[in-house]
């Protein structure tokens, strides 16, 4: 978020969607009362370093990694948080003070802190005691989500051979120390909500969302008979089709599969402003995608679309619609349609902060295609259109706007994405692009801290995080100084060597 919206949030107070906390060297002891309410009611907002009154004190900054590591390791332990929910936590500076803040979604479940469940009554977090009220609970969720629906007769065999491996590599490129990666199977899909324990019927079992992601073809057409997602192209042939992809696979190779839609159909435009260099194609479309998988309502018998036109793109998906209308990206809060799913593939690394995908389609298509505004149509079909006015490939006038010395920087991409093959195995294309990308402005803004290498590449506190450790892990670069107040980044010489090469 930027410091625009938090400011917002906290002019606005406390709330049943808005929660803030005083941290200032640890977390606070009620923490997990309200993530487990707003698990349990509709979501939202917890800042930590923000007194009841919104006034903003910040919190201990020698302490920040401490705070958001034990926060991610609680989240993800079931004696303290059942069934446990993986949050991680996000840095923001706001004036002269660092705050943490996360948005806790919906869940699917219900869940428990300490043995109790807790709901949010305005800017309360209640003890639900009664069994009446419990169960209420459970069926208010029961009737939305259907994504939790058990299967006890799906067994782990059931799911594609290879494909638990290939989200365990993905997860493992994303988040080298991710707390899943050390579990046994049984405990991994258990801690990612894709086994679950009905505590009103007593059914326990693989979910919907189990077999979804994991599930060989023939299982899943077996529970969904209707599943389908269709791709088509319809630049010439408008009745019918250019060219067709009828996908009917679990939803981590459909991701794949649609991206290569987009990659053989539509053109790549890379923009370049001072020292950044991104694909916008891609930023803009894996947000589609995503958005077009995740936030499904896979019950429902319609198939998915996805259809590139000469002047756009279309999808369209069943869905349970919240606000019902046009989507306004800037003042929209966001709300998961599948809960679980959605989380499974924030740690896959193909979603960022729930939310962020129609902002980033917004900011990034103007880059794409200027002078063009998305639209989001929250009803019964969900309906995304991202109208294109592309210049023929090759041309680059309009996309490369404020660009500094553009044939150097480059040869400069180039080199750092030379070094990045040559050092990283096993990560996918878009961690590796994002890789190179950090690597590249570290080579040109060295000494900085994370704060400063944010403003430099957009990406969130969190995920910066990652892609400085995953570096640092292959002796790219290094951390020079006594503190994370005053030290910075610099290249190590392994990586001055295969630059100057």
């Amino acid at each position: 978020m930027t410091e625009e919206q938090i400011r917002h949030i906290i002019d606005h107070g406390e709330g049943n969607a808005v929660e803030f906390k005083e941290s200032g060297w640890a977390l606070p002891n009620t923490v997990f009362e309200s993530v487990c309410a707003f698990l349990n009611r509709q979501g939202g907002y917890i800042l930590l370093g923000v007194k009841d009154n919104g006034t903003i004190i910040g919190v201990d900054r020698a302490n920040v990694s401490k705070i958001k590591a034990d926060f991610a390791t609680i989240s993800n332990n079931p004696s303290k948080l059942n069934p446990p929910y993986l949050l991680d936590l996000f840095e923001a500076t706001i004036g002269n003070d660092t705050i943490l803040y996360t948005y806790v979604p919906q869940s699917s479940q219900v869940h428990r802190c300490d043995g109790i469940v807790y709901d949010r009554v305005a800017d309360a977090d209640i003890k639900v005691k009664s069994d009446v009220d419990i169960s209420r609970i459970y069926t208010r969720k029961s009737a939305y989500y259907t994504e939790n629906q058990i299967f006890p007769y799906i067994k782990i065999s059931d799911f594609k051979p290879g494909l638990l491996d290939k989200a365990r590599q993905l997860i493992r490129s994303n988040t080298p120390d991710h707390p899943w990666l050390a579990l046994p199977d049984d405990q991994f899909l258990a801690s990612a909500g894709l086994w679950q324990l009905d505590y009103k019927t007593g059914n326990d079992g693989y979910t919907l969302a189990a077999v979804l992601l994991l599930g060989r073809d023939e299982v899943i057409h077996s529970v969904l008979p209707h599943y389908r997602t269709d791709a088509l192209l319809r630049k010439e042939n408008t009745d019918r089709y250019d060219d067709r992809l009828d996908i009917r696979t679990n939803l981590l190779e459909a991701y794949d599969l649609l991206m290569g839609f987009v990659g053989k159909h539509l053109p790549d435009r890379f923009y370049i402003s001072g020292d950044q260099r991104t694909n916008v194609r891609d930023w803009i479309f894996r947000e589609v995608v995503a958005n077009l998988i995740v936030h499904r309502e896979y019950t429902n018998a319609s198939p998915a679309q996805f259809i590139i036109y000469k002047d756009g793109v279309e999808t369209d998906n069943a869905n349970k619609p919240i606000r019902h209308g046009p989507i306004n990206p800037q003042k929209f809060s966001p709300f998961p349609k599948n809960p679980t799913i959605a989380r499974f593939f924030a740690q896959l690394g193909r979603v960022e902060e729930l939310g962020s995908g129609i902002r980033n389609i917004t900011k990034y298509l103007t880059i794409y295609s200027p002078g063009t505004i998305p639209s989001f149509i929250d009803e019964d079909t969900f309906r995304t259109t991202i109208p294109l006015k592309l210049e023929p490939d090759g041309a680059s006038d309009g996309v490369s706007e404020g660009v500094t010395d553009g044939v150097y920087a480059n040869e400069k991409w180039r080199i750092v994405e030379g070094v990045i093959e040559g050092a990283i195995e096993g990560a996918t294309k878009g961690v590796k692009e994002k890789l190179v990308h950090v690597l590249f402005v570290i080579a040109l803004n060295e000494g900085l801290r994370i704060p400063e290498y944010q403003d430099e590449t957009s990406y969130s506190y969190g995920s910066l995080e990652r892609y400085l450790k995953k570096l640092r892990s292959v002796d790219l670069i290094e951390f020079r100084g006594t503190s994370a107040n005053t030290g910075g980044y610099y290249l190590t010489s392994k990586a001055m060597e295969k630059i100057k090469k």
